[in-house]
């Protein structure tokens, strides 16, 4: 049963993941602030309902499991490469408004229903989104692809090779002209996503346009000192010794709030369904 406090939190939720969605795509970066506020904003919530509507404090306990899972789920998605900073923390925001139940085993469905709907919104997100920048860049991309597919004429060698062999083995078994296929494909798929990360997503930029966070694409010397290109990004310190340079190159990511987003608005369309049937049945 959709209660008032889910009503408020997925207001909640959905008013600062929206305002997060508009800050990447103009900036290409999520504040501090607004991460941090959605949780404080959740948790006081979920602090002052538990004492003055409810027997017990479970529902901000609940709250409160959800902002550890979701922070160890963030750290694991931000080292492996799949999150940046500001992903992390939004994340980690969102453990603090997902769990609307006060009983775990509930609040695990919910997760792992958003997270399903995380992951194929993030592919099929990033499988257009890289359709796009090809596009939109497609010179750059036609040159980088073409530097790739020379350098690596031994990828395709050997995938020429065992896609040959898998080819043979499939009159056997049918099974393996799928992976005979598969085989085919990949160094194309390989060349494409590669001359996208490392053409189309990477700009030589102004110092002055630089500012923390930002990544650059590989280590930069600054007369005896070497600014490394961490995942981490640009720190203080690290902006202040690239002064000396006149331009950087720097390498982007898709924006990703936007799955955030889409994300949360089909988990609220799933959970509250009975609701929007009504809505849907009364107009019509």
């Amino acid at each position: 049963m959709i209660g008032v406090e889910f009503i408020f939190l997925f207001i909640l939720g959905l008013m600062w993941i929206l305002f997060a969605t508009i800050s990447d795509i103009k900036t290409k970066e999520i504040p501090n602030w607004l991460n941090f506020s959605l949780i404080v904003f959740a948790i006081g919530f979920r602090f002052f309902y538990s004492l003055f509507a409810l027997e017990d404090f479970s529902f901000l306990y609940q709250g409160i499991l959800g902002l550890g899972i979701f922070f160890l789920l963030g750290e694991i998605f931000y080292y492996g490469r799949m999150f940046a900073g500001g992903d992390k923390k939004l994340m980690l925001a969102l453990g603090a408004v997902l769990p609307i139940f006060p009983v775990f085993n509930q609040n695990l469905n919910i997760f792992l229903v958003f997270f399903l709907l995380f992951f194929l919104v993030g592919a099929i997100y990033g499988i257009f989104g890289s359709i796009f920048l090809s596009v939109k860049n497609f010179k750059v991309f036609k040159k980088g692809f073409k530097i790739l597919f020379k350098e690596n004429n031994r990828l395709l060698f050997v995938s020429v090779f065992f896609g040959i062999i898998f080819l043979i083995l499939s009159f056997y078994i049918n099974s393996f002209l799928y992976f005979a296929l598969l085989i085919f494909i990949f160094p194309y798929f390989y060349f494409f996503i590669k001359s996208i990360d490392e053409f189309c997503m990477v700009r030589e930029v102004p110092i002055s346009k630089v500012t923390i966070g930002d990544w650059l694409y590989r280590d930069v010397r600054v007369g005896k000192k070497v600014v490394k290109a961490t995942w981490d990004g640009i720190s203080e310190s690290d902006l202040k010794i690239l002064k000396g340079k006149s331009k950087v190159k720097i390498r982007y990511g898709i924006v990703f709030a936007p799955v955030f987003l889409v994300s949360f608005v089909l988990l609220g369309i799933f959970l509250w369904k009975d609701l929007f049937e009504k809505i849907f049945f009364s107009l019509f």
